[in-house]
């Protein structure tokens, strides 16, 4: 009978020891802070060389938004938007220094996390849907884009190419058929090397006198389209980390802005002088005029890589993001993702550039530009109170 009892305390002291782990358990998953994604260039190795964090800075600006800078340049002319690209630049690298101040402060923390941390459930809210504008404005704009390259380069109906693209896309992004870190890297490099092979192209075939001319109606467009070529501020977290240094963070943050925007403006200033006002959408697509059908194949060709690997890089990002902020199943999440923006563009928005610099002044600004310097003045203000309330 003793042994029958003993035994009964045993039994019931192993389950309330299970339901404590459990309880322990579900009280650490709800305080995981959601980690927000919107490149999926990721750290592979704790500790990165400086010319390592660059790359994956550089990495993750370089993308599809670069074919439509040329466009916006050509509703605004050289002059106007040389200026509103490095003052862009100039802004977003403020914005990427606050980040890396506050994160390095704060051990490493994620930029979504900082968010949640200073400004509460509201920012994380605030986060997600910013992210959210910004992701539809892309899927949307590459859609468009690549069923002019598909229309193009195989000469069927642009609608059923764009369609035909987003059915391919959407089994991918489905399936999570997800490329690594350093293949993003590679294939963001080989991007830029394709730039640069253009404007040798262009050269010869530039007259300074297309691009001297002001119209400021297009000021908002080139914005846009600037702010939506040149963010990376979530990947600085992890770039710190990497590096161990605030100092060599800071230094490789600063090039990863002067650098891309240099490139940018060479690239944009070229088309310009070239095509002027008479710019294609698709800036490299107006290589078929002086080259033919290698022209034609060669400036397809580049947006088809660019769109598609951005593409899935930002489908695979959003799905991630509403799969585990809104805590639903992966189909949900996939349709969230995938269907509205095929939707939008078959009621009729098909504009590659303007998409672009609406993803730009909304989502982009909202996330990359308006936050960071929330946090800023909040941090700051709960300083200053901290030290009124010691003193």
């Amino acid at each position: 009978m003793s042994m029958t009892v003993d035994n009964r305390r045993k039994l019931l002291k192993r389950k309330r020891l299970k339901k404590e782990r459990l309880l322990i358990h579900v009280l650490n998953e709800q305080k995981k802070r959601f980690i927000i994604r919107i490149s999926t260039i990721k750290l592979y190795k704790p500790k990165i060389s400086f010319l390592e964090g660059m790359a994956i800075l550089i990495g993750t600006q370089i993308g599809a938004g670069v074919l439509g800078l040329p466009y916006a340049a050509s509703r605004v002319g050289i002059f106007l938007a040389s200026l509103i690209l490095f003052g862009v630049m100039l802004l977003m690298l403020f914005t990427a220094l606050i980040i890396l101040k506050f994160s390095a402060e704060m051990g490493g923390m994620q930029m979504s996390t900082l968010a949640q941390k200073i400004l509460g459930k509201a920012g994380g809210w605030f986060m997600y849907s910013s992210i959210i504008i910004m992701s539809f404005g892309a899927l949307l704009a590459y859609i468009s884009g690549m069923g002019s390259v598909f229309s193009n380069l195989l000469g069927i109906d642009e609608m059923l190419a764009s369609i035909l693209f987003w059915l391919f896309s959407s089994i991918v992004i489905y399936l999570g058929l997800e490329a690594s870190g350093k293949t993003e890297l590679v294939m963001s490099f080989i991007m830029l090397l394709l730039f640069i092979s253009v404007v040798f192209m262009l050269s010869p075939y530039a007259k300074v006198e297309n691009g001297i001319y002001t119209d400021f109606s297009g000021i908002f467009s080139m914005m846009g389209v600037a702010i939506f070529s040149l963010g990376c501020h979530t990947v600085i977290p992890d770039v710190y980390n990497g590096l161990g240094s605030y100092e060599k963070a800071k230094k490789a943050v600063i090039l990863s802005f002067l650098i891309p925007a240099i490139i940018y403006a060479i690239f944009m200033a070229v088309f310009l002088f070239v095509f002027g006002r008479n710019m294609p959408q698709i800036a490299t697509q107006g290589l078929e005029s002086m080259y033919g059908r290698l022209g034609n194949i060669f400036g397809n060709v580049i947006p088809m890589i660019a769109i598609t690997t951005s593409y899935i890089g930002v489908a695979l990002a959003q799905q991630s993001n509403t799969k585990e902020f809104l805590r639903t199943r992966k189909i949900y999440a996939w349709a969230i993702t995938a269907i509205p923006p095929l939707a939008i563009y078959l009621a009729g928005i098909r504009n590659f550039a303007d998409v672009l610099a609406f993803a730009g002044d909304t989502g982009d600004m909202l996330a990359f530009i308006i936050l960071p310097i929330i946090i800023f003045i909040v941090k700051k203000q709960k300083a200053a109170s901290n030290k009124d309330i010691k003193s």
